[in-house]
Formats: C-alpha cells, structure tokens, sequence
C-alpha cells in the first residue's frame, strides 16, 4: 500500500506569480526613490570626497565632473522608478497563482 509520503510527487504545489513582480516592482521603487534622494543632494548640497583632502576645492574632481556624476545618479535613479512601473503594470496580466505538479527534491541532506 502506497503511503502518503510516496503521493507526494502528484500533488501539486501553489506558485505566486503575479506578487513576486509586485515584489520586484516595490523594491526597484525603494531603490530609485534612494538614488533619486542622493542625486539631489549631491546636486544642490554634497561635494566629492576629494576636496575634503586636496589643497584647494574641487582639484582633483572640478564642478563640471560632479554635475555629470550627479546627473547619471539623477538618470539612474529615474530609470529604475520607470521599470518599477513598468514591472507594476505587466504584474497586473499575470495570474495571481499557478498550480504545478510538485517536484521531489533531488538532494536530502538530512536522510
């Protein structure tokens, strides 16, 4: 007679689609709203680390370099908001869940 344990390769097994974009989506927001946060603080307040050890300020890095760099943050920082709602926008087609047969693990460590 065939235990419960040896049924276990035809059930299935629940799979969340459509909340591990949502998941992606939320996390490329938290980061692009950050980057965005430190562009323009680099923008309007912030300064390179190297005029803290040069004779005279912005002598290694000058002011146009640091404009640029913070603009590339700025642009970044836009770029991930951007796939943020584009992930968000796709999750709404996806299923919510999927169902699949279950797979037996190919490695037990603890038998």
């Amino acid at each position: 007679m065939p235990s419960d344990e040896d049924s276990s390769s035809a059930e299935t097994e629940k799979v969340y689609i459509a909340p591990l974009a949502r998941l992606a989506a939320w996390i490329f927001s938290v980061w692009g709203i950050l980057i965005i946060l430190k562009a323009f603080y680099d923008l309007f307040w912030g300064e390179p680390e190297a005029n803290l050890y040069s004779a005279r300020p912005w002598q290694f890095v000058t002011l146009p370099q640091w404009m640029r760099y913070s603009g590339f943050e700025l642009s970044y920082g836009a770029a991930c908001l951007a796939l943020a709602a584009g992930i968000r926008a796709y999750s709404k087609l996806l299923p919510k869940t999927l169902n699949r047969p279950k797979k037996p693990a190919l490695l037990d460590l603890f038998k």
